[in-house]
């Protein structure tokens, strides 16, 4: 099992006991790793209008942005689920805003890991989405 990310996976681990999931009792924790070397959590925070339930990946990269940072490697996303899980879409295209080619490492509570890349997750996440806005 590859080590290097034992450290984000623990942190993301951490932050899965925060979660606030009370109708689906499913908690999720991530923990993304900044360029810089920082690293930032965060937990799913659901809503009873599920629509505005806030996902375990977003929370962490909001928490990293408002901290300044722009420049992400990799997130953990950690889970009791079966085997490893990965971003839904959405957090799959709001990841791919800033790294297209991010590292997703899912791992469970026990320990079982997948280390994916969102490129393969979420291929060509421009096409067809603002080929001429420029984010600057």
């Amino acid at each position: 099992m590859d080590k290097q990310f034992d450290d984000l996976v623990a942190m993301a681990l951490a932050a899965r006991s925060k979660a606030y999931a009370p109708y689906s009792k499913f908690a999720v924790g991530a923990a993304v790793k900044c360029k810089s070397g920082a690293v930032f959590v965060g937990a799913n925070i659901e809503n009873r209008s599920f629509g505005l339930t806030i996902c375990a990946e977003r929370v962490a990269m909001g928490a990293a942005v408002a901290g300044g940072e722009r420049d992400f490697v990799a997130i953990a996303v950690t889970s009791d689920s079966d085997e490893p899980i990965v971003p839904c879409g959405a957090c799959r295209q709001f990841l791919a805003e800033f790294n297209p080619d991010l590292i997703i490492v899912g791992a469970t509570v026990r320990g079982d890991r997948k280390i994916d890349s969102l490129s393969r997750l979420l291929p060509d996440p421009t096409r067809g989405i603002l080929k001429h806005a420029d984010p600057s």
